[in-house]
């Protein structure tokens, strides 16, 4: 494992973990490429693109569903020819309510002609989906909108928008006051997120507090990383505060090969994302554990002299103790911290592996 810290708001935030990446297995991962996914609220869909046999154009999306989180996936279905046309779909994003279906649609036969978002609707999950709309949210009908990220209310959506044959792509949102209503002007995310000529698939947590992107390759990575492709974040403390300065994700996630377009589980638990991680001929799906650092004393052990650690920061804004609900904390050290805590009361905690 590898301890990532992170900075939001101009300081520290909580330490958390992840562990060794996974790799899908044969079932959802074939000799063609998997990329882009997308875990539903529940846990139990995984929506991804692939340009696997048996699609409609030269990409499509596709599902794969399970009846547990503990069950392995099963067999990947295609969306159809309503969602899926002779060009290349991708990058979908499902609401919390499995309701909508946002997905960047190439237009032709090349994303230098330019991506648009599209959005699919449907009445209920066992329907099927109707036929997509192209939302046309940017003004300048020569950039491209691309990598939509949906919030668990609904109400706000992430997209990176640009140039695809130069160097100017950037993060973005826009907002709607009911899931009902019309999306507002996209607004940008500002210098702090948008300061590398090129950041893109952009992934929004449930509690709306981190936001996942990748650098570009094809034109120059980020500083700071550790190859092709890699993962970042952003965080803020707040709904209505800044996002903080990016921060790599660090190994053992991100390789000298690509890893992009991650996505972490409503739960916090875990981190979905693509690329050929372990240098393999084609993109993968893998998935990776995220466990908050609970040993606050780095004696060892997590025992009543942690819990004593979190009492004397209760109700502070305390970094080292901010560890629930989600593994990165949420601002405050109060009982969602203690849970996380107790839910870890007496492991045993290699300081080896911590320090790596």
């Amino acid at each position: 494992m590898a301890t990532l810290v992170l900075a939001g708001g101009g300081r520290a935030n909580a330490d958390f973990t992840f562990g060794e990446p996974v790799n899908l297995g044969p079932t959802i991962n074939t000799a063609a490429f998997e990329n882009s996914p997308c875990i539903s609220a529940d846990g139990l869909s995984l929506f991804f693109a692939s340009n696997r046999p048996g699609g409609y154009g030269s990409g499509d999306i596709w599902v794969s569903t399970r009846a547990t989180t503990q069950d392995d996936w099963g067999e990947p279905v295609n969306l159809g020819p309503l969602v899926n046309g002779p060009d290349e779909e991708y990058q979908p994003a499902i609401s919390t309510d499995g309701l909508e279906l946002y997905f960047g649609r190439v237009r032709g036969d090349s994303p230098a002609l330019g991506i648009d978002l599209w959005v699919a609707r449907r009445d209920t999950t066992n329907e099927p989906w109707d036929q997509p709309v192209k939302l046309d949210l940017i003004v300048d009908t020569t950039d491209s909108e691309a990598a939509p990220s949906l919030s668990a209310d609904g109400l706000e959506l992430y997209f990176c928008f640009g140039k695809w044959d130069e160097p100017e792509i950037s993060l973005a949102v826009t907002k709607r006051d009911t899931t009902g209503a019309a999306w507002g002007v996209p607004v940008s995310l500002g210098p702090v997120v948008n300061s590398w000529p090129c950041q893109v698939d952009p992934r929004i947590s449930s509690d709306g507090l981190l936001l996942l992107f990748s650098d570009c390759s094809m034109y120059s990575p980020r500083p700071g990383g550790f190859g092709a492709n890699d993962m970042w974040l952003t965080r803020r403390a707040t709904k209505e505060s800044d996002w903080g300065e990016p921060v790599n994700l660090g190994q053992p996630v991100n390789s000298e090969f690509y890893d992009y377009c991650g996505m972490i589980s409503a739960d916090g638990s875990i981190l979905y994302f693509s690329g050929n991680h372990e240098g393999e001929e084609d993109d993968n799906l893998w998935q990776a554990s995220i466990e908050p650092v609970v040993d606050l004393n780095g004696d060892g052990i997590v025992d009543s002299a942690d819990m004593c650690v979190l009492v004397d920061h209760w109700g502070e804004d305390d970094p080292l103790c901010d560890i629930g609900p989600m593994p990165w904390g949420d601002g405050i050290v109060d009982v969602e911290d203690l849970v996380v805590l107790a839910e870890h009361l007496f492991e045993e905690i290699s300081l080896i592996e911590l320090a790596e």
